[in-house]
């Protein structure tokens, strides 16, 4: 009696710890998942909307403009933006730290829907790397912190402006403009990290001032208006300059380097100092102990190498090695493909911000 009785308490605290995902964290989760199904399948539907048109017109890879006339494209364009909606919004419901690294997810909707719909070889270490960003997600969603709960956009704004955020928003910017006016010029077609850099530190502060604008926005539709403080003005234009800034350095590098390689590093950049920056700004481990973060970690390092695994056994063939070089190459086959089959990169592709979701 007295071993049941202990049994039943023991279930009842595993329960406690592992059902307090509070309702707001539920709905950033199912909203990042959605945003990771149809981003991932988008660049499916684009992609062969791409090889349709270029069948019957100018390739996109040379600098034609016939998918814009084709209605498969532009169904994959609309989910893609769908999607990036759906992330937009699930920032404002979850932590960072839940959101960001189920980016990668996307990674595995777009590998196993090329393998149905394109034909592509998904090599057995592709599978065991989808298998790991399973594992790596759900670890890092059973550990998740619970969002913070603001009432205002003024108090994001105290937030942003206390000591430890100020300091890490110099440094980054600091950095940003040293690799802008110092580095590009010299080592931007030759060195990778430059470009990534860029994306990687701006993008940080972009996901910061996008969830301080989707907060703003969810509080502003359930009755609270903060459209009135000019904070969220501010968080505006904060994100509009940095998607822009994303965006052109994103294209630069992959249009200067293999997309490959741009896209899991990119992904480890921009995701590890996402998380540093939700840290500092929004204090999620405030809200956690040691295990809990700890066991974060491990999840996130887990969808790092379950990421790294699917990127670099992507053109695998019989087991034989993939061959990558750094630099993209400039000659596409009879297709318009490049020896990774997928098309020369151009506006046509449209690149998403908060992830390497591009590469797929």
């Amino acid at each position: 009696m007295a071993t049941e009785t202990s049994t039943s308490a023991a279930t009842g605290n595993w329960v406690e710890s592992y059902t307090g995902m509070s309702t707001d964290n539920i709905k950033g989760l199912v909203l990042a998942l959605s945003s990771s199904v149809f981003i991932g399948t988008s660049f499916i539907v684009k992609k062969k909307g791409l090889r349709k048109a270029g069948a019957s017109g100018v390739r996109a890879g040379v600098g034609g403009y016939s998918y814009l006339y084709e209605p498969l494209w532009w169904a994959g364009m609309i989910t893609m933006i769908v999607g990036e909606i759906a992330n937009f919004a699930a920032y404002a419901f979850a932590p960072a730290i839940l959101v960001t690294p189920l980016g990668a997810l996307s990674v595995i909707i777009s590998a196993v829907l090329a393998h149905i719909m394109l034909k592509e070889k998904l090599h057995i270490f592709g599978m065991l790397g989808c298998v790991l960003c399973v594992v790596g997600s759900t670890t890092i969603v059973l550990h998740a912190p619970q969002e913070r709960e603001i009432e205002s956009v003024a108090e994001v704004w105290d937030l942003a402006t206390e000591p430890a955020f100020l300091f890490y928003a110099t440094v980054v910017l600091a950095a940003t403009f040293v690799l802008i006016f110092r580095c590009i010029p010299k080592y931007g077609q030759t060195h990778i990290m430059v470009y990534i850099g860029v994306c990687s530190l701006v993008g940080s502060l972009s996901v910061m001032s996008v969830k301080a604008l989707g907060i703003a926005l969810k509080l502003t539709f359930s009755g609270m208006n903060q459209l009135i403080y000019p904070q969220t003005w501010l968080f505006t234009v904060v994100v509009v300059a940095c998607i822009l800034t994303q965006m052109n350095y994103l294209n630069k590098a992959l249009d200067t380097f293999n997309t490959a390689v741009v896209s899991p590093i990119y992904y480890t950049m921009f995701t590890s100092l996402t998380i540093l920056a939700s840290v500092i700004m929004f204090k999620d481990w405030d809200r956690q102990n040691p295990t809990q973060i700890v066991t974060e970690m491990c999840g996130f390092v887990t969808i790092l190498s379950g990421t790294f695994l699917l990127h670099k056994t992507k053109d695998m063939v019989d087991g034989l090695p993939p061959t990558l070089p750094i630099r993209i190459s400039r000659h596409t086959d009879d297709n318009g493909y490049g020896a990774e089959g997928i098309p020369l990169r151009s506006a046509a592709e449209g690149i998403p911000l908060r992830s390497p979701r591009a590469a797929e």
